[in-house]
């Protein structure tokens, strides 16, 4: 027997259930791993707050894990290839990785980088192919200056670290009295400014008279989206994560995993997010981890905002 948590229905976290289920033999195509840590996703309760087409309840928690496979099935080809008892793996875009144990897809499952732990790795590829997918929408390449909100974020540190290997210049923002959070920032090749009364200012200063070509909005405030559109010409060049309302309003761009287009991006975008980890390129700070049995105060510290870093569940 395994344990997993469900959303029994639409609502709150606190009506989650930990419970024992049986783990299915893996069928064709299916591999079975034993999780040794998942990813703390904000997406991980916003999913199943409320009914959404497709929605079947109950539903297993959790997308992104790194464990170890404890059988294969017939015909089962990884994502990076071959797969044998005893690899570990991660897997993402999975349903149910806040378990002791989970059969997946092999397809959605690929070798663990050596350069991360398990707790790193199960939180490098929701942020991680979420940030290729913004690069990739706004067209950013070498050379250019682009305004990136929610720098010290999950998603913001892994674009600056992908923009820094890109050879993108990225002017971060940071609350005004976040000096760790700026110090983040500056770690992965950004340069922070504040929000607050003058950010427009603030970021022509730090650009240097170089143009604003892109603007990535991880926060979805109205100062940073007003701001963008101030200094970006192109407004196909404005990309939100969080906020589809004034995307919609003012004529620029939204992603989200749920939606075909950007699903099918990240999943062709998992084995290179993986390339750079494995070659050091992408690192995947940890602010902290809980046991299994805490998932709700897991996901509640993620959703309070400003962890400091990635949240992982131990088994």
């Amino acid at each position: 027997m395994a344990k997993r948590w469900t959303a029994p229905a639409p609502g709150p976290i606190d009506q989650w259930s930990f419970d024992e289920v049986e783990v299915a033999p893996p069928g064709s195509g299916e591999v079975t791993i034993r999780v040794h840590a998942a990813g703390v996703n904000p997406a991980d309760a916003k999913h199943v707050a409320s009914a959404r087409p497709g929605a079947e309840f109950p539903v297993p928690i959790g997308y992104e894990l790194s464990g170890e496979v404890t059988a294969v099935g017939p015909d089962a080809v990884g994502g990076s290839g071959e797969l044998t008892i005893g690899d570990e793996v991660v897997a993402f875009r999975v349903q149910g990785a806040y378990a002791t144990d989970i059969t997946v897809p092999a397809r959605d499952v690929f070798a663990k980088p050596a350069t991360l732990s398990h707790a790193e790795a199960a939180n490098l590829l929701l942020a991680g192919t979420t940030a290729a997918e913004m690069i990739q929408v706004t067209r950013v390449t070498e050379g250019e200056t682009v305004l990136l909100h929610a720098a010290s974020g999950a998603v913001g540190v892994s674009l600056l670290q992908q923009a820094r290997e890109l050879g993108v210049r990225v002017i971060g923002t940071v609350g005004p009295d976040a000096e760790d959070s700026a110090e983040r920032v500056r770690r992965y090749g950004g340069i922070p400014v504040a929000y607050g009364d003058g950010l427009r200012e603030r970021v022509e200063e730090a650009a240097d008279g170089a143009p604003i070509a892109a603007a990535w909005d991880a926060v979805g405030s109205d100062e940073a989206i007003d701001v963008s559109l101030a200094l970006v010409s192109e407004r196909d060049r404005i990309v939100t994560i969080v906020d589809p309302e004034r995307a919609k309003a003012d004529g620029f761009l939204w992603i989200a995993g749920a939606r075909p287009e950007s699903a099918r991006f990240r999943d062709i975008a998992r084995a290179r997010v993986l390339e750079l980890a494995a070659s050091g390129v992408l690192e995947v700070p940890v602010a902290r981890t809980y046991p299994l049995a805490e998932a709700i105060a897991a996901v509640r510290f993620v959703m309070d905002g400003h962890p400091g870093g990635k949240v992982a569940l131990l088994p």
